[in-house]
């Protein structure tokens, strides 16, 4: 197993990746949130403002239309700034919430005084306001409102414009309260708000949960990186002398054995091994950016695999890979990456080592995706070995292995939104399936 060059380095977007059934709600900005919420809000109070005024006309009840037209469009006009401020800006402040909502109580206590005062079946939408403070704002601007909604309902116990007629009404012979009908749907409606506006709520702060964990186990992860960089730093310094030791003395048998080809081919695979360890090394202190830069145009997603196979091969001769490459008419151009070379050479060590006589890859692609299949014939692998792979240290090897292939093959596809799965097939053995988008390696 390779130790790539991106243990030295932690991408962050291989833990900023949330939940992909996350709503998105919980990725927006709190204090947006919660003004779009105050303005569906406002928006179902105008609604069943207009709705029961209406209703009311209708019954030849008689209501001041000044007041309730003013009433309606100062929530209109707070709607219209709501709107405006969700367009044009991402921040809204808690001042501008507790304004906003001061304002929806200016209203509503504009309209009950002209219209019945406390005994007006929808005082309860008081509450409105304050459901939206409490889960808004912080806690002294929601108790602010709180003071100020009871002084004004306090107030409205003492003045107010009486409505003449507006508790009995005879329709098709028969009488009807019509203030216990205001009540019974102001409940109606506020239990539907509160439990339409509180599950959404609490189906946030779920998803907020959820997103917290992820980022913590990602956060986790990226300290074991750091961790696993500090020791291929430092194997990378320790490593330095005794391989170029090995590269002396293998040179110096090369030219002792030059009539022995049976040793000197063993003497060049050794070799070629060596150079390969200081590749690994020397690769270690780059930086991505240096990698994109040095690739210059880049290079043709089939010739880069055949490279990649290439240089897998020829660490591996004893192992037969039947190779199949699928590409499109014209082929297309990639940025060159060292670390997709590490990834698909990790699994093309993990299947070998499984199934040592033969394995198979097969890759095919279009404008948009890679799709690579590694299949090799070995025992398998079984369902609680299947839920442990892919995390640090775990190997499915005994003592051969460090458990750390698959973990950085997954860290590397993670960089560009690609996905690893393993499963069992037919004839004995495992399949490993990659999808690799194309849209952040290939060139336009």
């Amino acid at each position: 197993m390779q130790i790539p060059y991106i243990m030295m380095r932690m991408d962050t977007a291989a833990y900023n990746q949330t939940n992909p059934h996350t709503s998105p709600d919980v990725l927006e900005n709190p204090s947006r949130r919660n003004l779009k919420r105050l303005f569906l809000l406002r928006n179902v109070m105008i609604v069943f403002m207009l709705s029961a005024s209406i209703a009311l006309f209708y019954l030849h009840i008689p209501l001041p239309k000044l007041p309730i037209g003013f009433a309606v469009g100062c929530l209109l006009f707070l709607n219209l700034t709501a709107l405006l401020r969700l367009k044009k800006f991402s921040n809204v402040s808690d001042k501008e919430l507790l304004l906003q909502l001061l304002g929806d109580l200016f209203a509503l206590t504009a309209l009950f005084y002209f219209t019945g005062g406390y005994s007006n079946p929808l005082v309860w939408m008081y509450l409105l306001p304050l459901t939206v403070a409490a889960v808004a704002i912080k806690r002294e601007y929601t108790w602010l409102l709180a003071v100020i909604a009871v002084s004004c309902y306090s107030v409205l116990a003492f003045y107010y414009v009486p409505l003449s007629h507006l508790h009995m009404h005879y329709l098709a012979g028969k009488s009807l309260d019509i203030h216990l009908v205001g009540m019974w749907l102001g409940f109606v409606v506020s239990a539907s708000i509160v439990a339409f506006f509180v599950t959404r709520i609490g189906q946030s702060l779920r998803d907020y949960d959820q997103m917290t964990a992820s980022i913590r186990e990602k956060l986790l992860e990226s300290e074991r990186m750091l961790a696993l960089g500090t020791l291929a730093a430092s194997a990378a310094h320790e490593l330095g002398t005794p391989l170029a030791t090995m590269a002396v003395v293998s040179k110096e048998l090369a030219l002792d054995l030059k009539q022995q080809p049976e040793q000197l081919q063993q003497i060049e695979m050794l070799r070629k091994q060596i150079t390969r360890c200081k590749e690994i090394l020397s690769s270690i202190t780059r930086s991505a950016g240096q990698t994109r830069a040095d690739a210059g145009q880049g290079i043709l997603l089939h010739d880069f695999l055949k490279e990649a196979i290439q240089r897998w091969q020829d660490t591996r001769p004893a192992t037969e890979l039947v190779c199949t490459l699928q590409k499109p008419a014209p082929d297309i151009r990639i940025f060159v990456d060292r670390t997709l070379i590490q990834a698909l050479q990790n699994l093309l060590d993990n299947a070998a080592d499984a199934s040592p006589a033969m394995i198979q890859f097969e890759a095919t692609w279009d404008d948009k995706m890679l799709h690579i299949v590694i299949k090799d014939f070995g025992t398998g692998i079984s369902d609680e070995v299947k839920q442990q792979l892919g995390k640090p240290f775990f190997t499915s090897k005994d003592e051969k292995g460090m458990g750390l292939g698959l973990y950085l093959t997954q860290i590397i596809l993670s960089r560009f939104n690609g996905e690893l799965a393993l499963s069992n097939h037919t004839e004995g053995g495992v399949i490993t399936e990659v999808s690799l988008p194309l849209k952040s390696l290939r060139i336009h």
